[in-house]
């Protein structure tokens, strides 16, 4: 299986247009990090989980030809405001996406994008199929997904484990019968927003020991602002198995 980051930032925290502070002046492009997502590619498929609203741009980036689920985690407008741009999917496949949502997502895609849904279709509008992620484990195209429910402050949301990955982002909470489905896992992928303390995201420490504790073999931090700062110096605080994660990063996870 292999798993590309599509993006690894965030909504929060970032700079105004014209700012010129030390990340957004980094020629590292471990430091331009677009909206958090990942690709997998398993078994000949290729799922993508959330589409932010840089959805286009990564999928012209990676040269991406085929898509064939869309998993989401939650209804914020980072992680789903790209949904309309899987119509060139639909074009160039000739058929319907199956996307993968719960209630809450599901009802923020129908008012988000009301004329996907006409009885009318209006021609070239994004065509899908919804499937609601109730909590249990599902399959797609033989790819096992294994929900995992964490809070973002107050709101429930999805990570995700599928074989020895799991991933989580938008979170600062962790429940005890939800670490269970994580711990042990190859590799854990886990929201590090910045330093300071937040109300609904892992800070780095507090992501530090959630990763800790987990007992994961290697770490990723995502979800990442620029208020963390710089890659290649936040990296060398780091424990040895805990990295921050890039865009563009590719790892091949059992």
């Amino acid at each position: 299986m292999e798993i590309t980051f599509l993006g690894t930032g965030t909504s929060q925290g970032v700079p105004i247009i014209g700012c010129q502070c030390e990340v957004c002046k980094s020629t590292d492009p471990k430091d331009k990090r677009l909206r958090s997502s990942i690709m997998i590619e398993d078994k000949g498929y290729t799922f993508v989980v959330d589409t932010g609203p840089d959805f286009r741009e990564q999928m012209l980036r990676e040269d991406v030809r085929k898509l064939d689920a869309v998993i989401y985690t939650h209804e914020h407008r980072d992680h789903i405001g790209g949904l309309d741009d899987i119509r060139g999917f639909n074009f160039v496949m000739g058929k319907h996406i199956d996307v993968y949502a719960d209630e809450n997502v599901e009802e923020a895609i129908r008012r988000m994008y009301p004329y996907i849904f006409y009885k009318e279709k209006y021609p070239g509008i994004p065509e899908i199929n919804l499937h609601r992620i109730t909590g249990k484990p599902f399959t797609v195209q033989g790819t096992t997904f294994i929900p995992i429910k964490v809070m973002h402050y107050k709101l429930p949301i999805w990570g995700y484990r599928i074989g020895g990955f799991t991933y989580i982002t938008d979170a600062n909470f962790i429940p005890e019968e939800e670490k269970e489905k994580i711990e042990g896992s190859d590799v854990l992928v886990l929201n590090a927003l910045r330093r300071e303390k937040h109300i609904s995201h892992f800070t780095l420490d507090e992501a530090i020991a959630a990763a800790t504790e987990l007992n994961a073999k290697q770490v990723y931090f995502t979800h990442i602002s620029h208020q963390l700062g710089k890659h290649a110096e936040v990296g060398k605080e780091l424990p040895a198995n805990m990295h921050l994660a890039y865009d563009r990063l590719v790892l091949e996870v059992k």
